[in-house]
Parts: structure tokens; C-alpha cells; sequence
């Protein structure tokens, strides 16, 4: 499942075929068939976050601050100066562990892709959505039976859950983050990205992400060439 959430970010950036509807086209099965959620979620999000990176109330990414997590300096002071303490922020890097990494996919996500394509009324989506849960059932029901097979589910998006988020997380949150300062966008996305250490494990483990700073200057650069 990891591994293809990093290949529907490949199909979703256009970096694979040369034609723009042949990447669509894959997109829309590779995220709902093999991942169960809708290309069109994927797409609202994802593209907000590229346009305005690390841009508070505008990249989605970062909308935890400040419900759960104090996040940049600038930010971080100001809920100071304003004594807002939505959570025990001097402890967040003990309880990130508890409700981000673990949490995100099985809990906030699972629910909100199905609200999503259906308050927007994307019924394609949601039928290559549905093509991944029949066929999981399917697959599983028969050797696993119910309980068995929703713990299966369950364990599968925890274990993928603390790998997307260790992986998207590393490489922009150590970075500034601040209100939308209209700054240019080469600017914005050099201060929001950063790299991390290039090895034959950190290529396979991020989906290449590890180089997040030539993937934001360059999204539709095909990854295996990021190196260059």
C-alpha cells in the first residue's frame, strides 16, 4: 500500500506517460483500485499544497496547527503572545507518535474520502473505490472471515499510516512555515523543503521523496531522474 501511494504520485504528477490523460486515466485506477481512495481527493489536496507550501490555512498539510501541534516559530510564538493552548505543546514530541504517524490514514482518512466523494458528488471515484473493497473482501473473507479480515484491514493502513506520514513529514516540517507571505514561489519552495540523505533504501523506503526539493522546483520530473 505504501509503495502505491508513491506510484499514484507519480501517475498523479503527470511524470509517467507523456500524455496528460494516459496519466489521469492510470491515476484514477492505480489510487481507487489498488489504494482505495478517490484521484479526485488526492488531486484537491495535493495540488493546494505544491501551490502554497508550508503556507498556513492554505496548504492543507499543515492544517494540524494549532489543533494539535505548534508548528513553525513564527506561529508558535504567536499562539504564545495570544496564551492559546489547544494542546500541551511542550510535549508534542512525545504524543506525536500517539495521534500522527499512527493515526492519520486509518481514523481521519478513512472517513473522510467517502465524505468527500460524496458531498462532491464523484461517482467514478467512488466506484474504483469500491472496486478495491470488493476485491479485498473477496480475496480475505473466505480465509480470514470478518473479524479477521477488518483486523487485517486495520493493521495494513496502521503500518502504512506511520510510514506515509514519517515520509511526507520529514522532509517539511523542519522547514518555515508561516501565514502566506506572497513571497515568489521558487522562494517558497526552497524555505518549505528539504532533502534527505540519498541511499538505495531511502530511494526505495520515500518513493524517491527524499529528494522533496527537486520534486517541488520540478513535479512532473520523473523521479528516477531527481538525482541528476
Amino acid at each position: 500500500q505504501a509503495q502505491a501511494g508513491w506510484l499514484q504520485h507519480d501517475f498523479g504528477h503527470l511524470s509517467v506517460f507523456s500524455k496528460s490523460r494516459w496519466n489521469h486515466w492510470v491515476h484514477k485506477f492505480v489510487i481507487g483500485h489498488l489504494k482505495g481512495a478517490p484521484a479526485s481527493w488526492w488531486n484537491h489536496l495535493h495540488f493546494q499544497h505544491h501551490a502554497k507550501t508550508n503556507c498556513f490555512q492554505k496548504d492543507p498539510d499543515i492544517s494540524m496547527h494549532p489543533s494539535f501541534f505548534a508548528l513553525g516559530k513564527t506561529l508558535s510564538v504567536e499562539l504564545g503572545v495570544q496564551k492559546k493552548k489547544f494542546m500541551p505543546y511542550n510535549h508534542q514530541h512525545k504524543y506525536f507518535f500517539i495521534i500522527g504517524p499512527p493515526a492519520l490514514v486509518p481514523l481521519y482518512f478513512q472517513w473522510y474520502i467517502f465524505y468527500f466523494v460524496i458531498q462532491r458528488k464523484q461517482w467514478v471515484d467512488l466506484a474504483w473505490m469500491l472496486t478495491f473493497y470488493i476485491r479485498f473482501f473477496l480475496t480475505y473473507l473466505p480465509l480470514l472471515g470478518v473479524k479477521g479480515i477488518l483486523g487485517l484491514y486495520l493493521l495494513v493502513r496502521f503500518i502504512e499510516s506511520n510510514w506515509f506520514v514519517w515520509v511526507t513529514q520529514m522532509n517539511h516540517i523542519p522547514m518555515h512555515i508561516d501565514y502566506d507571505k506572497n513571497v515568489d514561489w521558487f522562494s517558497t519552495q526552497l524555505q518549505a523543503t528539504c532533502n534527505v540523505h540519498q541511499s538505495l533504501f531511502n530511494d526505495w523506503f520515500s518513493g524517491h521523496l527524499n529528494f522533496q526539493i527537486e520534486h517541488h522546483l520540478f513535479p512532473t520530473m520523473p523521479r528516477h531522474n531527481y538525482w541528476k
